[in-house]
């Protein structure tokens, strides 16, 4: 068998519609999408300028130094990722934001307040922040003149304030939000080795190709053909998943948790499924070969679409309603075999997409044997 393995090889790498559509369309694909979304929840957030007028340099009197001294001590404490602040004179805070080079103007004093040139999320934070100072503010006035007993406990209490959410998934794996959508794109590269698949049922129908018309013509096992054939694509499009991986992880660097080698199984299980499930779609009927590559394309597109590659809650919406649809959904359940690696920890659900991936295998090359072992030719 293994000269068949090799001329079904040199076959394949010679047809540039097999090559293309498993392994450079996915990679360009994935490429687009990085530079669409694939940063989007890495970007790196712009600190926000600010200038704070103390009440000393914008009044005559300089009054109320306990207040200012109190609002800038909160200005002080905040997160230097979030905001800078620096200390100015009124005319240069106002030339400083007509420059663009602040985003707002502090004032100091018993009301403090706040002055933007525009809208957006810088002043908004701004605004948040000054929102935030003045109903602490408040609720210790209103503590000091309903339970003066309490004052100590409460300024205690406001002062120890952290943030109290922190996110994180099942398992303590941190993720991406968009990385959903290249689990689902991972998941549509191991179907379009349907096109592989595709290539070799070609060669194995007398009826469609001379090719095949000389290989039925001859003594060898239709068996041995099929085995031959799905060796050879499956190995070629197990090859093109693994450069797609190893682009995703290590050349964009998107947040994959999980090791390379614990994703292989998956890869090696939906490569198989791509490959045979194009196998099976082409020795089914009598069609033209234009119909046969619609019908491969419709169904993996529709696998993806229903997996969440191109709507993030479309997958959540079919597991809520018709759940049963993506536990037979080949994408779905790679994508979902890749979240037990990289998002949290539930190796039963793993292995139950990982059993349900190769049994849908075993039936699809069990199919495409009993299909083309069947076909008689009166006459080719």
């Amino acid at each position: 068998m293994g000269h068949l393995m090799k001329y079904s090889l040199l076959t394949k790498l010679k047809n540039i519609n097999i090559v293309f559509w498993p392994l450079f369309f996915p990679l360009a694909l994935t490429t687009l999408m990085y530079f669409a979304i694939g940063q989007m929840g890495e970007s790196d957030f712009e600190t926000v300028s600010v200038a704070v007028v103390t009440e000393e340099q914008n009044s005559v009197n300089g009054a109320r130094q306990e207040e200012n001294e109190v609002f800038l001590t909160f200005l002080n404490s905040m997160d230097t990722d979030l905001i800078r602040i620096e200390e100015m004179s009124e005319e240069d805070a106002m030339k400083a934001l007509e420059n663009g080079k602040i985003e707002g103007i502090f004032y100091t004093g018993e009301e403090p307040s706040l002055t933007v040139s525009g809208n957006g999320l810088p002043q908004s934070i701004l605004q948040m922040i000054l929102e935030s100072y003045t109903e602490g503010k408040q609720t210790l006035e209103d503590i000091a003149e309903s339970h003066p007993e309490g004052m100590t406990a409460a300024v205690r209490k406001m002062g120890e304030y952290t943030t109290a959410v922190e996110q994180i998934s099942l398992g303590g794996k941190t993720t991406n939000g968009n990385a959903q959508f290249f689990y689902a794109m991972i998941g549509m590269a191991c179907l379009y080795g349907c096109f592989l698949g595709y290539g070799s049922a070609m060669g194995l129908q007398a009826n469609l190709t001379a090719l095949a018309a000389r290989r039925c013509a001859g003594p060898v096992h239709r068996m041995k053909l099929i085995l031959s054939e799905l060796i050879v694509s499956f190995g070629l499009h197990f090859v093109n998943t693994l450069i797609l991986l190893a682009y995703v992880k290590y050349v964009l660097r998107l947040e994959f948790a999980g090791s390379y080698a614990e994703m292989l199984p998956i890869l090696f299980v939906g490569s198989m499924i791509g490959v045979t499930m194009g196998m099976f779609i082409t020795s089914v009927g009598r069609m033209g070969e234009g119909v046969k590559i619609g019908i491969m394309l419709a169904f993996s597109l529709t696998f993806s679409f229903l997996a969440g590659l191109m709507n993030a809650e479309m997958k959540n919406v079919v597991d809520r309603h018709v759940p049963f649809i993506n536990r037979i959904n080949p994408a779905a359940l790679i994508s979902d075999a890749l979240y037990c690696i990289n998002v949290y920890d539930a190796p039963a659900r793993y292995v139950q997409d990982m059993v349900i991936l190769s049994v849908l295998c075993v039936l699809l090359v069990a199919g495409t044997f009993l299909i083309i072992r069947r076909e008689r030719y009166g006459s080719i």
